[in-house]
């Protein structure tokens, strides 16, 4: 009797093991943090368009999502090479992203960060109009990237201005280059993001036009390889997930915030870190929505970024990994966008 008493205490107590260790494993799996580092691409120089990701990082987002995460700072073409050979997990550069998966890259969409286009051309004083950038010199990126590309098709659409024609181009491959050589005279304009944009203007530039008054745009979207949504789907979610939370808390954290745009964009000015907060504290949003992505593959296919005169888009949906993003928003409580 007491034979089969102490039998069946030990198998009680390897139950009541089992449920505990149960438990202890769901308490603990939402916040695992993988073997490996993720790698995620940040641009030479701070970004506007990249905030949320520079939040996710230094406020520990991504950490509470179990990501142990690092930065890679290159240009934005290496970047996306890096992501097509899966050296870097995540790259947030839709402009060259969306022209290399129109060559057949193995990319996708998966997650967004701005909702605006945060270029602007920002000038030396002496230049108040658009007009008056004839024979001048203006620092942009390189072409097929999102900095040479705006400026590019905003001047060409809606000022009948051509590269080449009518004014000269000089690629930087970083904003504070730009604004250094706008201050010391080697280009009368330049391509450079809201943050920068603030640092010029105290410095006595002038923001001479926003391309987001004429060209719709997703900015800082990040892609991957497509075997990650496949391999690593756990890890897409986690990442979506820190993200969308990085969206609010610029939303709604203005100190946090501004704490994390003045160590990237190197502004001891407060004034002018505040500034920079009110242009994009509600520009930020995890969506990809159709129309902008239509507008993003769109501003690729011109004739002046080498695209066949009447040759259609393909079907756009292949290059979002839409039902992954939809499936975390629905988790969080949020609508996705239509």
């Amino acid at each position: 009797m007491e034979t089969r008493n102490a039998i069946r205490s030990s198998s009680t107590c390897r139950s009541l093991v089992v449920v505990l260790l149960a438990a202890v494993a769901m308490f603990v799996a939402p916040n695992q943090t993988f073997a490996q580092p993720i790698k995620i691409g940040r641009t030479t120089g701070g970004s506007g368009f990249h905030i949320p990701s520079y939040v996710a990082m230094d406020k520990g987002i991504l950490k509470q999502e179990g990501l142990d995460a690092v930065f890679v700072a290159a240009t934005g073409g290496v970047l996306v090479r890096a992501a097509i050979a899966k050296e870097i997990d995540f790259v947030p550069i839709p402009g060259g992203g969306s022209q290399a998966m129109l060559i057949g890259a193995p990319l996708v969409f998966i997650v967004g960060q701005s909702l605006i286009s945060q270029w602007t051309l920002t000038t030396t004083p002496d230049i108040k109009r658009v007009e008056d950038l004839r024979g001048k010199t203006l620092g942009l990126g390189r072409p097929g990237s999102a900095d040479y590309e705006e400026l590019v098709v905003t001047l060409a659409q809606h000022f009948k201005m051509q590269p080449g024609r009518d004014y000269k181009v000089i690629a930087f491959t970083g904003e504070p280059d730009r604004i250094a050589a706008l201050l010391n005279g080697s280009i009368q304009g330049g391509a450079v993001t809201f943050p920068h944009a603030a640092r010029a203007e105290k410095e006595g530039m002038k923001i001479l036009f926003k391309t987001g008054d004429y060209i719709p745009r997703l900015g800082g979207s990040m892609l991957t390889h497509k075997d990650n949504v496949r391999d690593k789907r756990d890890m897409m979610k986690r990442f979506i997930r820190a993200m969308a939370k990085a969206d609010d808390y610029v939303r709604t954290n203005k100190k946090g915030t501004m704490e994390v745009i003045q160590k990237y964009f190197e502004i001891d000015d407060p004034a002018v870190v505040e500034g920079i907060y009110k242009q994009v504290a509600n520009a930020y949003s995890p969506d990809l929505p159709r129309d902008l992505i239509k507008a993003l593959f769109e501003s690729r296919t011109t004739p002046e970024l080498g695209w066949p005169k009447g040759k259609p888009l393909p079907d756009l949906e292949q290059f979002v990994a839409r039902d992954l993003l939809n499936e975390v928003l629905k988790e969080m409580g949020r609508k996705p966008s239509k």
